[in-house]
Formats: C-alpha cells, structure tokens, sequence
C-alpha cells in the first residue's frame, strides 16, 4: 500500500510556528519532488510550497515565502514544512502529496499533477 501522511498540526497563536512532517509509506519521496498544499473552510485546495527530488529547488506561493521554508531529509524519507510568523490566514488543513516528476516542470503548483496525497492535517492560527 502506498500512502502518504502529513502531521505536526495544531492550535498556535498569531506569530507563532508549526513544523509539519511528510512521510510515506510503499513510496520513496526521495524519487520524486513533493509538494504541500493547504485548503481553507470553504475554498479549494491551494498550492503552498515544493521541492524537487533533490532538495536543491524550491518553490513557495507568493503568501507564504519568507515564512515558511520546505526541506527534505533523505535519509528518513521525510520532507517538512517549517512554518514561522503564522498569520491567522494561514488556518486550514495541509497536505502534503508526491508529484509525479522527480523535478518541478510548469505545472507544480497545480493539484492535478500530485499523485499520491496525505490524508491532511489541521493548522489553526488565533489571534
């Protein structure tokens, strides 16, 4: 069985941080980039952040660079969200999903190009 599994969510205040951690399953996320999305109450499913298989390139959505910072640890399989300053706009539930390329090509902010997903983890911020 193949899953992915996102976790490390929680209740913090404005400013604060939160580390979230991928891990998977049947499936080696070294070999292909990974990607963290997150959906708001009520919106669709955004793209957050991304790295290739790598490591060595990421990319960030424009609401969060500078704040948060997506690494990969090879060895344990694991890539992780490191989240700081935390806005309350940041409240949703993310995850974390396996990209059908080892690499980003054009299409790395869209959902449709992730195969394998997390089932999601809950980040609420308060103000």
């Amino acid at each position: 069985e193949v899953a992915a599994a996102g976790a490390g969510g929680g209740l913090v205040q404005t400013g604060g941080s939160l580390r979230l951690s991928c891990t998977a399953s049947g499936l080696t996320l070294n070999s292909y980039a990974t990607g963290w999305f997150r959906q708001k109450s009520g919106q669709e499913r955004e793209f957050v952040a991304a790295i290739v298989w790598s490591g060595t390139v990421t990319r960030y959505t424009d609401a969060v660079k500078g704040r948060f910072l997506i690494s990969r640890d090879s060895a344990k399989n694991t890539v992780s969200l490191q989240m700081n300053n935390l806005k309350t706009e940041d409240t949703a539930i993310y995850f974390c999903a396996s990209y059908q390329h080892p690499y980003l090509d054009g299409s790395y902010y869209s959902a449709e190009g992730y195969t394998y997903w997390g089932q999601g983890t809950l980040v609420t911020v308060s103000s």
